[in-house]
């Protein structure tokens, strides 16, 4: 099964857990989350790319987290905590997503308990990368960060455009340009 690799089901499991994850398409530029809407469901990527991003007071977009193939997203805060969303979620790349609740998710951890483990591990290791992202935009320059984030993630850069890459580094375009060319110089 795709969504949870590394782990084997019997058939009966899997029923239980195609029960539970909806497929679902969206087209490029859909906004599948918005801010202070209610956080219902996490996304698996199957295919396409998505970002979820918050907008400060002047409009300003921040990307916070990508997702490409084979990578989870959501609104975390809201989806975990119950409360409205503080983030958005775009679609950047046509998309199939695979959706669960919260509910089903808490249903499958009772019914099949190695998942609860497999999500305990992905949220584990999506702690540590959000941490070590906000020490590195702490105490890195802007060129450090594109270089750790072309080496940590090297296949989103095929995926996104250069105004979402620049927005969560945290740095305009011109300066993504900018140490881009100053590189490839060296």
């Amino acid at each position: 099964m795709t969504i949870l690799k590394g782990l084997s089901f019997s058939e009966s499991e899997i029923e239980i857990i195609e029960s539970v994850f909806h497929k679902a398409s969206y087209s490029k530029g859909t906004i599948i989350l918005k801010t202070d809407d209610e956080v219902n469901y996490q996304y698996y990527t199957l295919k396409g790319s998505l970002h979820s991003y918050y907008l400060d007071n002047d409009g300003k977009e921040h990307t916070v987290q990508f997702a490409i193939k084979d990578w989870w997203i959501s609104d975390y805060t809201g989806f975990f905590t119950d409360s409205k969303a503080i983030l958005n979620i775009e679609v950047i790349q046509d998309a199939i997503l695979y959706k669960i609740s919260k509910q089903d998710k808490e249903k499958l951890y009772e019914r099949i308990p190695k998942i609860e483990s497999f999500f305990r591990k992905k949220l584990e290791s999506a702690f540590a990368a959000f941490q070590k992202r906000i020490l590195g935009t702490i105490s890195q320059t802007a060129t450090q960060r594109y270089l750790n984030f072309i080496n940590t993630y090297p296949d989103i850069e095929k995926s996104v455009k250069n105004y979402h890459i620049a927005s969560y580094l945290g740095i305009t375009t011109e300066s993504l340009s900018r140490i881009r060319k100053e590189l490839s110089s060296r």
